[in-house]
């Protein structure tokens, strides 16, 4: 991708994501499937003109580029995590469900894109911004209320005090800091904002993941088309995002296999907790299927202008419009269901 790669710097995702991939016992790879994903994807991707500039096509993403557009950004990434529901259980993401929902512009929104308040100090001031004001101001248009709510409120007044103490209030500072180091920036968030260091231990060795750092950084790099405070040298050192919901695709493409137990659990909408081996597994390892999946791409296309971070999106918006066409679209196992504030 434009502005090339550094190898030199890492988040240490992809080490960790490899690891999982070489110890997992629940969750395997098929090769054979992420080959044959990587062309079908790839095709589909080139068909649809998918790049940056897709990202801002949807109506929810700002359209205009300032410096207030990186707060907003910052903001609903901090917020970005669990929105799966437990009244949906057949994941339609359809307001009918009573699943968790808000209106705006005369249409019902369900899930990530139901979030925008971008001061720091407003959040970090308990008299202005009192829990009861957050609370309305997440309330729902169905009888499901927001999931988290008490932990979301904590990332906000955890965020603010962090950006109001050391970075004068605007994440901008952050990205000043990394002087143009996608991996800088990330380094960045995680050791200085706690509710964005999503680790675990798993086999003796503690791994990375960073869903919300990483795609914090990847949405300001897509919103400002890959300039000014969306300019990073080395954004393809950037892994996909692990979430719920592009293992589920994943899965759908034959890229991920789970074991029977696993595979038993998920169809039967049980919990997984945060942490869990098998939880590790299907992150890390819907990292490393992603990368494989890139790697056959290159391998193919070698001028393509791709990375995991486009893979990622394609993925997860065409996970969105199959589970908007309904369950029987996507013949596949459900989204697995842990609560947690990393994802």
């Amino acid at each position: 991708m434009e502005g090339g790669d550094d190898n030199s710097i890492s988040t240490g995702v992809l080490e960790s994501a490899f690891f999982i991939y070489q110890n997992a016992n629940d969750v395997t790879i098929s090769e054979a499937a992420c080959k044959s994903a990587a062309e079908n994807v790839y095709r589909a991707m080139q068909e649809k003109s998918y790049s940056t500039e897709t990202w801002s096509s949807n109506l929810l993403n700002p359209q205009t580029k300032h410096a207030s557009t990186v707060d907003w950004i910052f903001l609903v990434d901090l917020l970005n995590f669990s929105f799966w529901s437990e009244v949906d259980t057949a994941d339609t993401g359809k307001t009918e469900s009573n699943r968790f929902t808000v209106s705006w512009e005369g249409k019902s929104w369900t899930g990530y894109w139901r979030i925008p308040i971008t001061t720091a100090t407003f959040w970090n001031n308990t008299e202005n911004c009192s829990d009861e004001l957050l609370e309305y101001v997440f309330r729902s248009e169905t009888s499901e209320q927001v999931p988290l709510l008490s932990e979301r409120i904590a990332c906000l007044r955890e965020a603010g005090r962090v950006l109001t103490e050391k970075f004068d209030g605007s994440f901008i500072n952050c990205i000043e800091r990394a002087d143009g180091s996608a991996v800088a920036l990330v380094t960045v968030i995680v050791e200085n904002f706690p509710c964005f260091r999503d680790e675990a231990r798993y086999k003796g060795r503690t791994v990375k993941i960073y869903k919300r750092a990483q795609i914090l950084v990847a949405d300001i790099w897509a919103c400002f088309n890959q300039q000014s405070y969306g300019y990073f040298r080395d954004i393809d050192q950037i892994s996909m995002f692990a979430d719920y919901r592009v293992p589920q695709i994943l899965h759908n493409l034959g890229c991920l296999q789970y074991s029977d137990a696993l595979t038993s659990h998920i169809r039967n909408l049980h919990i997984i907790p945060n942490g869990d081996p098998r939880e590790v597994e299907l992150r890390g390892c819907s990292i490393w299927s992603v990368e494989m999946i890139k790697s056959e791409i290159l391998k193919a296309h070698p001028d393509a202008k791709i990375n995991s971070i486009l893979l990622d999106f394609y993925l997860w918006d065409t996970a969105k419009e199959i589970q908007q066409r309904g369950a029987a679209a996507m013949d596949s196992i459900p989204c697995h269901r842990t609560r947690s504030i990393f994802y």
